[in-house]
């Protein structure tokens, strides 16, 4: 038999006050004397009281729910190695106030543009996180018309009137590169993600950049996916060069976690022929044969702290400020070592 759940009649009853009253202390509103409030809140926590999610949201015009839109293919997304640390980093900060994420997997385009608008008009949450930003956005001027607050995960190259919480990739790719010179590299390719994403831009630009510092060029670029299929194509593309690289920088640890693999059917030794990097850090980075090479970021406190920063947001607490995140960094494995040649 189910237990039947604690009412504010019964909270009211429990600390010997009126209803408006037990109404007010547990809203934080003033006009009652903390004595009267502390013995209220105490009543509730006897009897187990939780709010409803539905009744507060009534009383207070909140869905007590913020919205996830991601724009990748539901099979690759199972595998993805950000997502689910950064939604656990958003529940950390979600579930103690009571709210909840309401997440939609959709197609880029006209369906994702729908997706937006049906989270606005049917008042399912009272904010966004606007996560893969994109060269030219058109979500940010979408979300200003729908009048959704939002929080975007790096800042946009345009104008955006939402606070950003930014986590710097540059620090991390440039580091990887100048740790494979150090090892004595100088033929590096690259396995880069989706050209329409910034962060994978960014990555992109900050590897070229590192090996012009050097006073080098790649031996050439790929552009992938992020998906283990597309690291995989891509790699059997650079093996296959005339003068293939001695080192391949990818821009996520999927592609790279692939790369040692396709490596390994073209007859070649990680490292020994070929030095692989991936991004990431994710959890199979330490456990693969051998250990990959790569740049842990922090999705987890990302989610974090977007979920912390979009709250501010939606509470009114003045102008929210951008958050800087500490970069991403270096973590150095076996996959990486001194080429067998040049």
């Amino acid at each position: 038999m189910s237990k039947v759940r604690p009412t504010i009649a019964d909270v009211a009853t429990r600390a010997g006050v009126s209803k408006g009253a037990v109404s007010f202390a547990l809203n934080g509103r003033p006009g009652l004397a903390q004595a009267t409030v502390d013995r209220i809140l105490a009543a509730a926590d006897e009897l187990g009281w939780r709010p409803s999610n539905r009744a507060r949201s009534l009383s207070v015009s909140k869905a007590f729910a913020l919205g996830l839109v991601i724009t990748r293919d539901p099979a690759v997304l199972s595998s993805d190695p950000f997502f689910p640390a950064f939604i656990a980093g958003v529940e950390s900060v979600l579930a103690p106030r009571g709210q909840a994420l309401v997440l939609q997997v959709v197609t880029p385009g006209e369906e994702e543009a729908v997706g937006y608008r049906r989270l606005a008009q049917d008042g399912r949450v009272d904010g966004i996180f606007l996560s893969d930003l994109r060269h030219d956005d058109p979500r940010i001027d979408l979300l200003v018309e729908l009048g959704l607050p939002a929080v975007t995960l790096n800042r946009p190259e345009g104008s955006s009137p939402f606070p950003a919480v930014c986590l710097d990739d540059r620090p991390g790719t440039i580091a990887v590169v100048e740790h494979l010179l150090e090892l004595g590299h100088r033929r590096i390719g690259h396995v880069a993600g989706p050209p329409a994403f910034v962060h994978a831009t960014a990555r992109s630009d900050a590897f070229v950049s590192a090996l012009a510092e050097a006073g080098l060029e790649p031996v050439a670029i790929e552009v992938s996916d992020f998906t283990a299929a597309g690291g995989t194509e891509a790699t059997r593309r650079l093996l296959a060069l005339p003068e293939p690289p001695t080192a391949i920088v990818y821009a996520n640890d999927r592609m790279a976690i692939a790369g040692i693999g396709a490596a390994h059917q073209a007859g070649l030794r990680v490292p020994s022929d070929v030095s692989i990097a991936g991004f990431d850090d994710s959890e199979l980075a330490e456990f693969v044969h051998p250990g990959l090479t790569t740049v842990r970021a922090d999705p987890f406190g990302f989610g974090a702290a977007a979920a912390q920063t979009l709250n501010r947001l939606i509470d009114g607490d003045g102008e929210v400020p951008d958050v800087e995140l500490p970069p991403a960094r270096l973590v150095i494995r076996r996959s990486t070592a001194t080429p067998a040649s040049q």
